[in-house]
């Protein structure tokens, strides 16, 4: 019985996390986005160190059980009172709730001290205009989490995403164990964690508006990867403070991974699978994160080779990330079209185009009148291949003999 109910306390709080997690997302602009989801960042890990106190203050666990509880219950006002946590305007809109997206607006708008006077905010014309936007009569439309696995490019973009997050917990075992030999006043090791992630989250604030999401992903991979490859090979070798100073940039920069993959979810995912695809990707994160539980099960037998799977899992994933789009300063995907229209920038920057637009692997298409010069360019090649598959070919060139090309210029 304790058991099911600990499994339902646990799925009630991811699910608690989710929400909120998507919730932020939606509700904020393109520039403010990532500082948003930091600072949540910070309140998560002032409420691990919370936690901690409230554990010293409460020797028995059923009290602590019970001050956990009584704080969880205090998100129940959120339920009664929308304006504390409103509805994700952005969801209700892809999903065809009209209704409720223009009460949500009308809200977020007189929250916001928009004047409502002006007709262009009346509640006649903001209906209309949200009519307009669907074809026949507005009737909601859900989408559940199989559309997901029929897509190409959302589908790809989730499985390296989810892959790279389950990287950044599962390795973050590896490096937590080489702090076991070194004495722990005061649950040492926890703070040096709580610490880790709160450097973590501002390394990310300082850097991923200015770079962009893929590269800072993938430098925090590679230092990961590079970290766990020198524990792996060198440990014996190597003298102690080296191997915690180590171990310490593996854990933040693996720690930066995981919360970089999450929220570069958030910004690929559309609005109408967000949650589900969020969902599969914090899943696989706390699939990784039990390998630490799991190991000490085991009295840490396997653990070389629970390292060097991961470590090679790291390398690996620095290749998938290559193929991840770009999403710093866009607006987020709405429908499963955008999803599927995203594209990886180019590896290197060119110097003619400098837009922010994301390119197509291999044909840079720049406006319709060049797709059309294509079009036409490849049905002209076509018509002159299968005029010539009669003609002798020389050399295994498609050119015209030199005596007829000399007779048809003498009769021009």
């Amino acid at each position: 019985m304790l058991l099911s109910l600990r499994l339902l306390f646990g799925a009630a709080l991811a699910g608690t996390f989710l929400s909120l997690y998507v919730a932020r997302l939606e509700l904020c602009d393109p520039p403010h986005r990532l500082m948003v989801v930091m600072a949540a960042g910070f309140f998560w890990v002032a409420g691990q160190l919370l936690v901690l106190g409230l554990a010293v203050l409460c020797r028995q666990w059923r009290l602590f059980q019970g001050a956990v509880t009584l704080t969880l219950a205090l998100l129940v006002s959120c339920w009664g009172c929308p304006s504390l946590f409103p509805e994700s305007p952005r969801w209700l809109l892809a999903t065809r709730q009209l209704e409720k997206g223009r009460k949500g607006l009308r809200a977020l708008a007189e929250g916001n001290g928009v004047s409502l006077e002006d007709e262009f905010y009346s509640q006649e014309h903001l209906l209309a205009e949200l009519e307009s936007l669907s074809d026949g009569a507005p009737l909601p439309h859900y989408h559940t989490l199989c559309e997901l696995f029929r897509t190409r490019v959302i589908w790809k973009n989730s499985l390296i995403l989810g892959f790279t997050a389950f990287i950044g917990s599962g390795i973050r075992h590896c490096f937590t164990r080489n702090l076991a030999p070194y004495p722990s006043p005061f649950y040492f090791s926890y703070f040096l964690l709580a610490t880790l992630e709160v450097a973590a989250c501002v390394f990310l604030c300082v850097t991923v508006n200015s770079f962009g999401r893929r590269p800072i992903l993938l430098l925090c991979t590679i230092l990961t990867g590079i970290s766990s490859l020198l524990l792996l090979a060198l440990t014996q070798y190597l003298l102690d403070w080296i191997i915690l100073a180590l171990s310490i940039v593996g854990i933040a920069f693996s720690q930066a991974v995981t919360m970089l993959s999450i929220f570069f979810a958030g910004e690929v995912l559309p609005t109408v699978v967000r949650g589900a695809g969020l969902g599969l990707i914090l899943a696989a994160s706390f699939v990784g994160k039990a390998a630490g539980p799991i190991m000490a099960i085991h009295n840490n037998r396997g653990f070389f080779l629970h390292h060097v799977v991961f470590a090679s899992f790291a390398i690996l994933s620095v290749l998938s990330i290559m193929l991840l789009p770009e999403t710093k300063g866009k607006s987020l995907p709405e429908s499963l079209q955008d999803g599927e229209s995203q594209r990886r920038p180019p590896l290197f920057r060119t110097t003619r185009r400098r837009g922010r637009r994301d390119q197509l692997p291999l044909l840079s298409a720049r406006g319709a009148g060049e797709a059309q010069d294509y079009a036409r360019l490849v049905t002209a090649t076509k018509k002159m291949l299968n005029s010539r598959q009669g003609a002798p070919l020389r050399g295994r060139r498609l050119l015209p003999d030199p005596a007829q090309a000399g007779d048809a210029q003498e009769e021009t």
